[in-house]
């Protein structure tokens, strides 16, 4: 009989939740050699390629799709046991504060594999503007805070856990970014999104419109798919099926913004510093 390693299926797991090999070994530790090498090796024993390449991400394959349930399924009896006779079991509640763009694009991965790994764990997430979860009126209200920053300079860089390319983007079945003036889709004012483009479309004077305003990132993204117009969103957040204009005359460059990882709380557990390297690690 063969037997598969858990830490290989591990592997599998969190490279298909993070997106590849590189961000995997960030977050169990290990180089992104080590990573592929253990997926090889399980890919052996099962007699089946599990993962693909498409582009810049990784994908599984008929027979990655197929292993996979099997491999929660394992992943989850392991940790179970482990927590059930671990000294420093996990438990409780973690109020996350996560701005909607992001809680769209992250919790479907950090809810998996958080929830999976500490059962006993509750996390209770609020999504907001970047502005409302960091007002010092609210912050305490939170474990852990994503935060987003228009001005790297203004915050601790060892808060920062990454720097975002800001980008213009439409849909990718019309034409509606050639329109003047430009049609903007925007959260509303607060919204670090919506002033860098205001900011940016001024100064280079691009005429530009208000066409639609919607506080959810859902709400955004139907408005763009059927063709209302154009927004500005972090590079790592763009749903596969829009697209990303280039920087022109019409469209200016819009920078970057920082992402941070705020722990209001003078000791908030270790739940927290858990999820916040599930976190890290997924934005990495």
């Amino acid at each position: 009989m063969k037997n598969l390693s858990t830490d290989a299926i591990r592997a599998f797991i969190t490279v298909l939740e993070l997106g590849g090999f590189t961000q995997a070994g960030e977050y169990l530790g290990r180089t992104q050699p080590a990573i592929s090498m253990q997926i090889k090796k399980l890919e052996q024993n099962l007699g089946k390629s599990l993962l693909i390449r498409r582009g810049q991400s990784i994908e599984a394959t008929k027979a990655g799709e197929a292993f996979r349930p099997y491999a929660r399924q394992m992943l989850a009896l392991n940790d179970e046991a482990v927590e059930l006779f671990s000294q420093e079991m996990l438990a409780g509640k973690v109020r996350l504060g996560i701005p909607s763009e992001f809680a769209s694009t992250l919790l479907p991965k950090i809810v998996g594999l958080f929830s999976q790994s500490h059962p006993n764990v509750t996390l209770e997430v609020t999504s907001d503007l970047s502005k409302n979860l960091l007002h010092e009126r609210r912050r305490l209200e939170f474990d852990l805070i994503l935060g987003l920053h228009p001005d790297p300079a203004q915050i601790s860089s060892s808060d920062i856990v990454r720097l975002d390319e800001l980008v213009w983007v439409t849909s990718a079945d019309h034409d509606t970014h050639q329109q003047a003036p430009c049609p903007l889709i925007v959260a509303p004012e607060g919204c670090i999104y919506r002033a860098r483009a205001v900011e940016q479309l001024t100064e280079s004077g691009i005429p530009w419109r208000l066409v639609y305003t919607n506080p959810d990132l859902s709400g955004i993204r139907s408005a763009i798919e059927e063709g209302l117009g154009v927004t500005v969103l972090s590079k790592s957040t763009v749903p596969g099926n829009l697209k990303i204009l280039k920087s022109s005359d019409r469209y200016p460059p819009l920078g970057k913004m920082a992402i941070s990882l705020v722990k209001p709380q003078p000791s908030g557990g270790q739940a927290v510093d858990r999820l916040a390297e599930y976190l890290a690690a997924s934005l990495n």
